[in-house]
């Protein structure tokens, strides 16, 4: 069995050894200088270690075999224990959000009137399911537009960079959904279901999360970097060729495809194939985002960062979607006496601030930060850099369901899609679609 795995991304590395711990032959084709995709980790010469994509990943059984198959567990590095304090922006600073749904009756960060909306959610009745029902139609409806402006936007646009006027539940959170149609009542089948279960681990590794895919990478018997294909040439056995840089064929022919690309980068390589998937492919809509590290003299800054970050509504029009308090989490991120405070502006709700010029940008933060932060007037930042995502992350909304079908269909002529805007754009997610992907394939070898 020889498979082609398109895109040397963390979904594409898993696919690739998991398909080649099953005894297939696995060639992976990444375009760029280095494998990882959207996780990558800087290690600035200064002391500073910069992720310019994931900054932290959710320990899930997925994630904790592949760390265990890649002897990776002595690289773990666990988060500092305020990790699990979280802060959203509310009247221009940065205030605690309660921990669990429970709280929000109990904790002032909402209105009295907000936390009556809470409390009602209890005995509202379910609505029938909706496969188009937005995130914030759901939230509204349930919960009322406090819940929704200082709760859940915040989330959305710092997780996902999307906007939840446009994320559709069933896409994004079909837990959600399906507990409101189990239960009547969210908050009762959260309180069912999470009963037992603690808050899943947050990790790094010791040099930071290109670890993982570097790791990954080692393990590979054939990985082509600077690599790109250029055609997809089927063949009459229902096999494929690829057709790679000027011209130049791939030496034997391929039982399988998989494409672990962006839905962008993966549409022109299906247009002469199926122009249908092609178009639904180039439809999925990836936002800009720029991550931006600053660096300060711990003295400078008032505010204690005694969390994991700040989440800022739209309601309170910023600068930054979010912000991680990076040196509270992993001290040994920056020299001793700073922190690192790392920033996202963009994504679906902010674009053009994502798009403004470097100074610009980066002056525009340093006010907010001044602002959210307390830090001393004159204060300049001892490091300030930025990395732009152009497309960052797929957006769940109305045009990713034909998108999935035209995945679907492909897989009856061997072409299989792995990739966030396939599989969910957690790195749990990925993890889970690559060894599923991998098991089909397996499966239709079988067959």
């Amino acid at each position: 069995m020889r498979v082609a795995i398109l895109g040397g991304g963390i979904t594409g590395l898993a696919t690739a050894w998991h398909l080649q711990q099953a005894g297939a032959t696995v060639h992976v084709y990444e375009a760029g200088p280095t494998a990882g995709g959207n996780v990558g980790t800087r290690q600035h010469p200064a002391g500073y270690v910069l992720e310019l994509g994931p900054n932290s990943l959710q320990l899930s059984p997925e994630l904790e075999e592949l760390i265990q198959a890649l002897h990776l567990n002595d690289r773990i590095r666990e988060p500092e224990a305020v990790s699990g304090r979280r802060y959203v922006v509310r009247g221009g600073q940065p205030r605690e959000l309660p921990g669990r749904p429970q709280q929000l009756l109990f904790n002032g960060f909402f209105s009295l009137k907000a936390r009556f909306a809470v409390l009602r959610e209890l005995s509202r009745p379910a609505q029938p399911a909706d496969p188009q029902e937005t995130i914030a139609h759901f939230f509204r409806r349930r919960f009322g537009p406090e819940i929704l402006d200082y709760a859940v936007n915040p989330f959305v646009s710092g997780i996902y960079a999307g906007d939840p006027e446009r994320l559709l539940l069933q896409r994004t959170f079909p837990q959600l959904a399906a507990l409101e149609q189990e239960h009547g009542s969210v908050l009762k089948g959260l309180a069912r279901s999470m009963k037992g279960v603690g808050r899943r681990r947050i990790i790094s590794f010791r040099g930071g999360l290109q670890t993982l895919t570097d790791a990954l990478a080692t393990q590979l018997a054939y990985l082509h970097l600077n690599t790109r294909v250029q055609a997809l040439e089927p063949l009459p056995d229902g096999r494929y060729q690829l057709r790679l840089a000027e011209g130049a064929a791939s030496p034997e022919p391929f039982d399988a495809l998989v494409l672990a690309l962006p839905a962008y980068a993966a549409a022109p390589l299906l247009q002469p194939l199926n122009d249908a998937a092609a178009t639904a492919l180039q439809a999925v809509h990836y936002p800009p985002l720029t991550a931006v590290h600053t660096a300060y003299d711990r003295a400078d800054v008032a505010h204690p960062l005694n969390g994991f970050g700040a989440l800022s509504p739209r309601v309170e029009q910023p600068v930054a979607a979010g912000t991680l308090w990076s040196s509270s989490l992993f001290p040994d991120r920056c020299p001793a006496g700073q922190v690192l405070l790392t920033s996202f502006v963009g994504g679906a709700q902010y674009e053009e601030l994502a798009r403004q010029p470097d100074e610009q940008l980066l002056a525009a933060l340093r006010g907010e930060q001044r602002r959210h932060y307390g830090i001393r007037p004159g204060a300049r930042p001892r490091f300030q850099e930025l990395f732009r995502w152009e497309k960052s992350i797929p957006q769940f909304d109305e045009r990713i369901g034909a998108a999935h079908a035209a995945a679907d269909a492909l897989e009856a002529r061997g072409i299989w899609t792995a990739a966030n805007w396939r599989a969910g754009v957690g790195i749990p997610d990925c993890l889970r679609r690559a060894r599923l992907v991998a098991e089909k394939i397996n499966a239709a070898r079988r067959a």
